[in-house]
């Protein structure tokens, strides 16, 4: 087989998904994934799979809709892998393989306007390379993730004006989480404007709108058992509400422009600018694709969002990649788009050594060392993995939130310490998970006192690995 470089890419993009699917699966065999957000997920799944659609069990221990938490029905597509793989391991390879696929539209579109299949390759590695696309990779599983490469590739087919084919892979990306439509939304604006399209841009920009106000306003509400968001907290600061937002923006832009650029908004956009050389500025109607997510994130009070280490890059990572190819357009001379790329390949691998999810990194100096101890399995974890095994598959079972991510595929599974129904209580008293957040006391205490009532039995207690059956 002759070397071109689309060759190159694919096997770039199979080593991708095979090194962070593996790396994901040792994450979860190591119990460094939990019961929010994979268990989570896995739930849903499961129970699609068995007929239960999209249902889960929540922080209270009440059966609802995965729709009440976050509007991401993509989830049911993989009831069918489930019967053919039912592993959460499953949803880990799948979304690695996916995200990988999202360089072979950014090669389409290098190739195109770069006039140049190794200046193609060059922004397919960079894609590869990115660190928020690696972490991405790696934090659990979340719907959203897929939204990356589906976005891709609507850039790609409203580029080449195959509207029908941007509508499937539009409307699919709609289908990972509330917020994605104001995305396509963006990508409408993108088209009318950069490509003069107006009436089909100004139709996709006003169907994208629609399909978010439908999903943020109607469906999430409906299925929530409190009749709202549970993550209108996180935008209290600036109105909570979507509506609440855009009054604080006419009202008070001053505090919108505070809250979004803190301490943590500055850096959080430089790691997501340095490592494409700030390319997207050259590209600014492409790069205001990713505002959606961008403005979410910096505007929420949860410091995760403004993390490249998390799932909340996943719709700004498309328009900065997008916008990247189209800036560095701008340099005709083919030497200097020569040395562009080639400069671009270089930062990716300095912003990768530095920031990146490449476990290796650590054993150099400067390396990025966070999570790196993660995909080790451990005694604890096998120790772990047996206490377990005790738990029958069909039972309702209580769980601190490391091990309930090994525990989520059943009808009912509460999070620690929520006990009501329980038959069964599995604690991790080395990671002591209470609800969804490590609190040790509190953990502790509530062991202590488990210990001591009449009506559980200890059935397996070692290395820190407690397991209480009714009696």
């Amino acid at each position: 087989m002759r070397l071109t470089p689309a060759v190159v890419l694919w096997a770039a993009a199979a080593a991708f998904a095979t090194g962070f699917g593996s790396l994901s699966v040792l994450r979860h065999l190591a119990f460094n994934t939990g019961r929010f957000d994979l268990g989570n997920m896995v739930q849903a799944v499961w129970a699609t799979s068995h007929g239960d659609v999209l249902s889960v069990t929540d922080l209270r221990g009440e059966q609802i809709s995965r729709l009440g938490a976050h509007f991401d029905p993509i989830l049911a597509a993989f009831a069918p892998l489930w019967w053919i793989w039912p592993d959460p391991t499953m949803l880990l390879v799948a979304q690695a393989a996916a995200i990988a696929l999202g360089a072979w539209p950014v090669f389409l579109l290098a190739r195109k306007h770069l006039r140049s299949d190794r200046a193609a390759l060059g922004f397919g590695l960079a894609y590869l390379l990115y660190p928020p696309t690696q972490w991405l990779a790696l934090n659990e599983f979340h719907a959203v993730a897929l939204a990356t490469p589906l976005l891709l590739f609507a850039f790609w087919y409203l580029d080449e004006d195959r509207l029908l084919a941007f509508a499937v892979v539009a409307g699919l990306a709609c289908l990972t989480k509330e917020h994605i439509p104001l995305a396509v939304a963006a990508l409408g604006v993108w088209y009318a404007l950069a490509r003069g399209r107006r009436r089909a841009g100004a139709a996709i920009a006003a169907s994208g709108v629609a399909v978010a106000a439908v999903a943020i306003g109607i469906v999430v509400p409906h299925f929530a058992p409190a009749g709202s968001s549970a993550f209108e907290g996180r935008y209290r600061a600036v109105g909570g509400s979507p509506l609440g937002i855009v009054e604080t923006a006419f009202t008070d832009p001053l505090l919108i422009v505070e809250q979004a650029f803190d301490g943590h908004g500055i850096p959080y956009l430089l790691e997501l600018g340095l490592p494409l050389l700030a390319l997207p500025l050259l590209a600014p109607l492409a790069a205001l694709t990713a505002l959606p997510e961008l403005a979410a994130n910096l505007l929420s009070s949860t410091r995760t969002q403004t993390s490249i280490h998390f799932h909340y890059t996943a719709a700004a990572i498309p328009g900065l990649i997008v916008a990247s190819v189209l800036g560095a357009a701008r340099f005709r001379n083919a030497g200097r788009l020569r040395s562009l790329v080639t400069a671009v390949v270089v930062a990716g691998i300095a912003a990768n050594y530095i920031l990146g999810a490449i476990p290796v990194w650590r054993a150099f100096p400067g390396g990025e060392s966070l999570a790196s101890r993660e995909y080790r399995v451990t005694a604890h974890d096998d120790v772990a993995e047996r206490a377990l095994r005790l738990i029958p598959d069909d039972d309702v079972v209580s769980a601190t939130n490391s091990l309930g991510g090994h525990l989520s595929e059943r009808r009912r599974v509460l999070s620690f310490p929520v006990l009501d129904g329980a038959d069964w209580i599995a604690a991790d008293e080395t990671r002591p998970g209470y609800a969804d957040r490590i609190a040790p006391l509190a953990t502790s205490e509530r062991i202590r006192r488990l210990r001591l009532d009449a009506r559980w039995r200890i059935v397996f207690d070692e290395d820190g690995i407690v397991v209480f059956r009714k009696r």
